[in-house]
């Protein structure tokens, strides 16, 4: 099956039946310019533009229109699509690893697991774990060129319903995830003021409990004192005061529907006609958060009080390395922090040149997102030791805000009291929503490639209109996250419907490439692409320390689930079990789909089970300036 059949015969002696004898098994349907050996091309025959007759083992036989004396053909396809420039890709994937976690979720679990001490697990964490795991995915799409759905007939057929679950798990993503782009789009348009609305207790949504410390006058802060900054966050955006808690969200705030509506019209027309366009839009959503990060870290540095932040931010607790706790946090941490699971690394990489030095972008990109997360917590603490000064209070105090509290409570307060607020606060909440546009731009494009290359006789054509339903049916999605009660409904997916469901996901990938497909067949794939095998060290990472560290980490997340608090709101019992069956809905394809292949393939048990972990097709490896089947 896997050699061109030779043939007794010249071509000239070849009759019909014999022609049928020596078809050769190719990985495509399409129709194919055959190449003879002095490189002149033959135009293909009218036979050969149908469709190819379908073998049982899933290759397709198409007739060897050429002399049958033991000579290998070739075969040339229609290219795929391919970033423009390299650069474009490394932005990309960059944009989309360093997204609004490195903001706000590093500091606080950092200072939370022991300051400098945590950087130790972290640090070992993604050595031993997450960096293999970016590596093998990058490496994975390069040399497949395919989606997180249709690549699997070319490793291990029986395992494609991980990509149908990576699907689901990036839709409900772009459920969430955008709505904290409205939050952020709100307060930049609500920063275009000569003072900022949440700098006073003056206004409309302001209770008698608001107190504003920064105020010339002497106040005195008390138990149930609130800060202009959160009445502003909880009560005008979010509006959570009148909701009751997920049984009743209550009705939608139009404002943030119009954001949210804005945010998605601006995904669209990015990633509407492909790379060639969100390659462009990267330039500026990956590159722009950095020049405001610098801009934010030199103004945090001169404030007063800022080396209590950061000494806070660093001061090392060894004790807490003795906790199984932090481990398990630094792992998970830098696990979504490189992201791979959600199909995102796959597609982009499936873009890329087949010759393109993966390796090289993998540690480069890696280093970069974590480099940046470490960089994040002295922007984050450098404020948070100013705002310690201003209170005289602790800095643990002032830093009991988590997740995107830190950023719309405690750091939008800070700001609004330095000088030039008003400069200082648009280009803060413009960077997130950079941060967080090219995160969904890759989201997106993980479910829009997967697609797209297994169904590409229905939407190769039509991408536009695909990518507009697409988004269409996020923005309707997104809507319960939309009503007042809305930052509850984010809470919970945030949690459970990718927290163990992508975990679970790429623990079955690498389980499927490393024990499947087959390390030595995957670092074939690797030398042929890159010119060199990876070494002993991935090949244990790949085959043993990847798949326990996955392992460790959803064991953990699934032997102590979370006990969700927002505000003042404690979840009630019955929303563990409904976030778990958010969870278990996308898992729940890939048993599905392993049924489904093993009722369909025909045979013994034996020999179906047999079927559907032998590839189906394999990739089309560059010759030149052709491409020609190989195994």
């Amino acid at each position: 099956e896997t050699e061109p059949l030779t043939c007794r015969k010249d071509v000239s002696d070849c009759n019909e039946e014999d022609c049928k004898e020596n078809g050769l098994l190719v990985r495509t349907t399409k129709p194919a310019l055959r190449l003879v050996e002095n490189g002149s091309k033959v135009h293909p025959s009218q036979g050969d533009k149908g469709e190819a007759a379908q073998i049982s083992n899933g290759y397709s036989g198409v007739q060897s229109s050429l002399p049958c004396k033991g000579q290998q053909q070739l075969i040339e396809l229609e290219d795929r699509e391919t970033w423009s420039k390299k650069i474009d890709f490394l932005l990309s994937v960059i944009g989309y690893a360093v997204d609004l976690g490195n903001v706000w979720r590093f500091p606080y679990i950092c200072y939370q697991n022991g300051g400098g001490a945590f950087l130790i697990p972290y640090t070992i964490m993604a050595i031993f774990g997450g960096i293999p795991l970016f590596y093998m995915e990058l490496a994975l799409g390069q040399y497949h060129r395919n989606g997180c759905i249709s690549i699997w007939r070319k490793i291990c057929p029986i395992f494609k319903g991980i990509g149908f679950a990576i699907c689901v798990i990036d839709l409900y993503v772009a459920s969430y995830y955008n709505t904290i782009m409205a939050w952020a789009f709100y307060y930049l348009v609500s920063s275009f003021t000569a003072q900022l609305p949440w700098t006073s207790c003056t206004n409309a949504w302001n209770t008698g409990n608001c107190t504003n410390y920064f105020s010339k006058d002497n106040v005195s802060w008390s138990l149930h004192s609130i800060s202009p900054a959160e009445e502003f966050y909880t009560r005008q955006v979010l509006q959570v005061h009148r909701s009751n808690g997920l049984d009743d969200l209550g009705g939608i705030s139009w404002q943030l529907t119009l954001c949210l509506l804005l945010i998605f019209t601006i995904v669209y027309f990015s990633i509407w006609k492909g790379v060639k366009t969100s390659g462009k839009v990267v330039w500026v959503t990956a590159t722009f958060p950095y020049i405001i990060l610098f801009i934010l870290l030199v103004r945090g540095a001169t404030l007063p009080g800022a080396w209590r932040g950061v000494l806070y931010y660093l001061k090392p607790d060894w004790q807490k390395l003795l906790a199984t706790e932090v481990w398990v946090d630094a792992a998970a941490q830098i696990f979504f922090s490189l992201g791979p699971g959600f199909g995102v690394l796959l597609a982009y990489a499936s873009y890329n040149k087949f010759h393109n030095n993966c390796y090289q972008d993998a540690l480069v990109t890696s280093t970069v997102n974590c480099v940046t997360s470490f960089v994040s917590g002295f922007v984050i603490f450098t404020v948070l030791g100013y705002m310690a000064e201003m209170r005289n209070e602790d800095v643990s105090e002032v830093a009991k805000d988590t997740g995107p509290s830190l950023l719309f409570i405690t750091y939008a307060e800070a700001i609004a009291n330095m000088p030039a607020s008003t400069f200082f606060a648009i280009i803060f909440f413009l960077m997130l929503l950079t941060l967080g546009l090219d995160s969904t731009f890759a989201g997106l494009e993980g479910v829009i490639t997967g697609v797209l290359d297994e169904f590409p006789h229905v939407w190769s054509k039509h991408r536009e209109l695909f990518v507009l339903g697409l988004t269409i049916m996020c923005f309707l999605g997104s809507l319960a996250t939309l009503t007042f009660g809305g930052a509850y409904v984010v809470k919970l997916f945030e949690e459970y419907a990718t927290g163990p469901a992508v975990l679970t996901v790429v623990f079955l990938e690498a389980v499927a490439v490393a024990w499947f497909y087959g390390i030595t067949q995957f670092c074939n794939d690797v030398k042929e692409m890159l010119g060199f095998t990876p070494g002993w060290y991935w090949r244990v990472c790949w085959a043993v320390v990847s798949p326990i560290f996955l392992l460790f980490v959803t064991c953990s997340f699934l032997s102590n689930p979370p006990e969700l608090r927002l505000f003042d709101y404690t979840y009630p019992y019955w929303t563990t079990v409904v976030g778990y069956c958010i969870g278990t809905s996308s898992i729940i394809c890939i048993p599905i789909y392993m049924v489904y292949r093993l009722i369909i393939t025909p045979g013994t048990l034996k020999e179906r089970i047999l079927k559907s972990i032998t590839p189906e097709t394999a990739t089309e490896v560059p010759f030149g300036d052709i491409r020609m089947n190989a195994v």
